[in-house]
């Protein structure tokens, strides 16, 4: 048996949907044979699936006459009680509870509410019981959606300190050229850093979801870089949730790097929800790529925006490249008075500070 892990298993649309966009009840349920299985070894399993707008269409059909959004909303709506109710059923089968979490973007940005859910999530795996995360489609629009489900099961997996993190999709993993040609072959591994893999992504989207895969690329290696080994593989596959766990098979893995706090975690995810900006000059820039430091306000050269103490910001290179964020100290005019100036506070404490890896 491996290791005890604590999994998100994010199952897109195109695994657990029809061709026609209707549920695929056969795939759904060998899924979650397949996650009481890793439940029965004594994994922790948080599920995030996509299916309410496929599971409302399979029962209502909506006038032509509403927009996409609320058309998007209504179907949701509906889809979302028959989706848990197959869940539900399925899980039962096995002695297993499911519970429902449904979240927006904004749920993940102010740190007292990301503390509560992560609360909520950690009294939920202590029992028999698989959380079934998705999207509040109902109330999600513009500002508020994810990219798509992708980024939700990345910022889950950051929040409850995943050790693996597995998107299932309908292709086998990352391939080394276009996936319309045979020869093309799945890369097995791939660093976090790595981006020169950029190129061998193709900009399609999946038929019914809203990312596609320089989506999952993206995602995964964010999640890697901040310490949780991520998987792409196919939903399609038999038994494949098995296979990622036992090491066979295939797909296509991002190889964690050392694992960060739970705070830089969710620094790291929380890049839309600075006040402001301070950019820095190439000494400074050195110093917090290179060793424990805090951000001194002799090495700042310009601040941006109006921030107050406590607030996120955003840190600039001298080319006024993104490399970071933090944790304000003190108020954004105080920084103006300190820029440039020795022996003052830190900005930026290295206990609040999450610098991107160059």
């Amino acid at each position: 048996m491996s290791a005890i892990a604590k999994i998100v298993v994010k199952v897109g649309t195109n695994v657990i949907a029809r061709k026609d966009g209707l549920l695929n009840i056969t795939n759904i349920s060998h899924l979650v044979d397949q996650i009481a299985a890793l439940k029965r070894e004594g994994h922790a399993v948080i599920l995030v699936s996509s299916g309410a707008v496929g599971a409302g269409r399979s029962m209502i059909a909506v006038p032509d006459d509403l927009s996409k959004v609320v058309r998007r909303q209504v179907l949701s709506a509906i889809g979302q009680v028959r989706l848990m109710e197959l869940y539900r059923q399925l899980f039962a089968n096995h002695q297993l509870f499911c519970a429902q979490v449904l979240a927006t973007k904004d749920d993940f940005k102010g740190r007292q509410h990301y503390i509560n859910m992560k609360n909520c999530f950690q009294a939920l795996l202590r029992d028999q019981v698989v959380p079934v995360v998705n999207e509040n489609d109902v109330v999600s629009v513009s500002e508020l959606m994810f990219t798509d489900n992708d980024e939700l099961a990345g910022l889950v997996a950051a929040m409850v300190n995943a050790d693996k993190l597995i998107i299932l999709s309908s292709v086998d993993g990352v391939l080394d050229g276009h996936p319309d040609k045979p020869e093309s072959q799945v890369v097995a591994e791939i660093h976090p850093d790595d981006k020169q893999i950029l190129q061998l992504i193709s900009p399609s989207k999946s038929s019914f979801g809203r990312g596609g895969m320089m989506t999952k690329l993206r995602i995964a290696q964010k999640a890697a870089k901040v310490g949780i080994d991520t998987y792409i593989a196919n939903g399609n596959r038999p038994n494949v949730l098995l296979e990622v766990m036992a090491g066979r098979g295939l797909f296509t893995r991002f190889v964690a790097t050392e694992k960060i706090s739970d705070f830089k975690k969710w620094m790291a995810y929380n890049f839309e929800a600075n006040k402001g900006a301070v950019k820095i000059n190439e000494g400074a820039e050195q110093a917090l790529r290179s060793s424990i430091s805090s951000l001194l306000p002799v090495g700042i050269l310009e601040v941006d925006g109006e921030f107050e103490k406590g607030d996120i910001i955003r840190i600039l290179n001298a080319q006024g490249q993104a490399i970071g964020q933090g944790i304000a100290q003190y108020q954004a005019a105080t920084a103006r008075q300190y820029a440039g100036q020795k022996n003052q506070k830190p900005l930026i404490h290295y206990d609040y500070l999450f610098m991107e890896k160059g």
